[in-house]
């Protein structure tokens, strides 16, 4: 179903369709059914009178469009699911620039941007003092002694755009089905350095500590797989603690449905396919990716059908921004560390698009 196609068909308009008027209703059970569709409405709308919001989730929901980056030993791997035992020597952006990154999404009209710190592939974008399965492992990219997170966020902030930090939780990734099983003998890392094992929840504070102390404030701390079977039952204490850290900086995780969970809900829209009912008026974001297949890290486009066309991108966008809801594109850098080619030509089209038919703020 395309993105219009499935606008207006919100909960409380699922139901008026199944419910068929009966001539012999009584007066109980038709105050019993004005008062669930009532509640229902309310209850897909979220609306102010029942949500409570912080200045920061107010502030949320006016930043609108960002920019998704997907970048690590993945791009290299030509794998999503990167497992951390592929060849670190892979990794060699040798003209990365994070500033870049940070003047197209600008130039598209995008307010924030969030790197993947570390994906499934365990290895975080920075010298981590916790494991040495970090980017100390990319000889090839200078030296072994990069900072890209720090690249990133003094990119992000010279140019006045909010930061974002993505950390992956552990998960099963590392298996036949995703191409990267672990070499015979050694052990499934599940997302997590080899350090991990035994204490994830011990490690992941230490490391999400790192990137909440090291880097100033963080915007935007975007969290996938955080109902894992391995630490979903720690999540409360997890956020409390990441709270703890930098009070100002929102929580977000992946696909989370509830602000008791997650200080934004969360949409990943190539999977999920929904969007936000008419009328939300909770701090929510869709993320999704201007490649098509669901990948997320670059692949080399050479046909119309590898990317979304502007059309579909600026729809979505427009229906997200109409509730209140911010939408998070991915446009990930090729493997010389840039944003280029058909992705990048794409991303203009789209701000221009946009931008074009956008009010005057």
């Amino acid at each position: 179903m395309g993105a219009e196609a499935s606008l207006d068909a919100g909960p409380v308009a699922s139901l008026n369709r199944r419910v068929k008027p009966t001539p012999r209703i009584n007066p109980v059970a038709r105050a019993v059914l004005v008062f669930a569709l009532l509640a229902s409405s309310a209850i897909a709308a979220g609306t102010a009178e029942t949500v409570t919001l912080s200045t920061e989730q107010r502030d949320f929901m006016t930043w609108r469009f960002g920019m998704f980056i997907h970048f690590n030993l993945g791009t290299f791997a030509d794998n999503d699911w990167a497992g951390g035992y592929e060849d670190p020597a892979l990794f060699n952006p040798t003209k990365l620039d994070c500033g870049q990154w940070a003047d197209a999404a600008r130039a598209a009209g995008m307010t924030y941007l969030v790197l993947t710190v570390k994906h499934t592939e365990g290895i975080a974008l920075y010298d981590s003092a916790v494991t040495t399965h970090d980017i100390t492992l990319f000889k090839n990219f200078r030296g072994g002694q990069g900072d890209i997170v720090r690249e990133f966020v003094d990119a992000c902030r010279s140019r006045g755009l909010k930061v974002g930090l993505y950390y992956c939780f552990p998960g099963d990734y590392s298996d036949a089905a995703h191409h990267n099983a672990p070499p015979p003998g050694r052990p499934n890392l599940h997302g997590l350095p080899p350090e991990a094992a035994g204490d994830y929840v011990g490690f992941m504070k230490r490391q999400l500590a790192e990137m909440l102390t090291n880097y100033g404030p963080v915007d935007l701390l975007w969290i996938d797989q955080y109902d894992n079977k391995y630490t979903a039952a720690q999540w409360p204490e997890i956020r409390a603690y990441l709270k703890s850290l930098q009070p100002h900086c929102l929580v977000l995780g992946n696909n989370a449905r509830s602000l008791d969970e997650s200080d934004v809900l969360g949409i990943e829209f190539p999977w999920k396919t929904t969007l936000p009912p008419a009328g939300n008026a909770r701090p929510t974001e869709v993320c999704d990716t201007i490649q098509t297949g669901a990948r997320w890290f670059w692949r080399e486009a050479t046909r119309p059908s590898d990317l979304q066309t502007a059309g579909e991108v600026v729809a979505r966008l427009r229906a997200c921004n109409a509730r209140s809801t911010n939408y998070l594109l991915d446009v990930p850098p090729d493997r010389d560390g840039l944003i280029s080619g058909p992705q990048l030509a794409r991303l203009r089209e789209i701000g221009a698009q946009w931008k074009s038919a956008e009010p005057a703020r």
